[in-house]
């Protein structure tokens, strides 16, 4: 029911409205915010998930960007070790400081993983 909208069943300034009267009141408002809700609820979906698709195609960009400086810094390492210290020892140098970076940060993620499922759990997630 819209303001412009007469009822004639509240018309009267001298009589209250009568509890059917209330009830189809009450009744029509419910549907109308059901109604707002569920057309607000749908654009924020539909306004989300083009947000994400964009996102996701950013973030997929951006690992593959990353990958290939990490390749150019890795093949950039070994060309300049090479005639400093030999092709092997180059090898060995940079797979040894990469295999050292992937154990920090394998630790890194299974401290995170224990101190996450510790607090889950409702243990004390203090510990390292």
């Amino acid at each position: 029911m819209t303001a412009s909208t007469p009822n004639p069943e509240f018309d009267d300034p001298g009589q209250p409205p009568t509890l059917p009267a209330v009830l189809r009141a009450l009744v029509e408002d419910a549907q109308t915010m059901v109604e707002a809700e569920a057309g607000f609820i749908k654009a924020a979906v539909a306004f989300v998930l083009g947000r994400v698709k964009s996102i996701a195609i950013a973030l997929v960009l951006a690992v593959f960007f990353l990958f290939f400086t990490l390749m150019a810094i890795v093949v950039g390492l070994l060309l300049a070790l090479a005639p400093m210290i030999g092709a092997w020892a180059a090898v060995a140098v940079v797979a040894g400081v990469l295999a050292l970076l992937t154990a920090i940060s394998a630790w890194f993620v299974i401290r995170g993983g224990r101190q996450m499922v510790a607090v889950l759990i409702g243990k004390s997630g203090g510990k390292s």
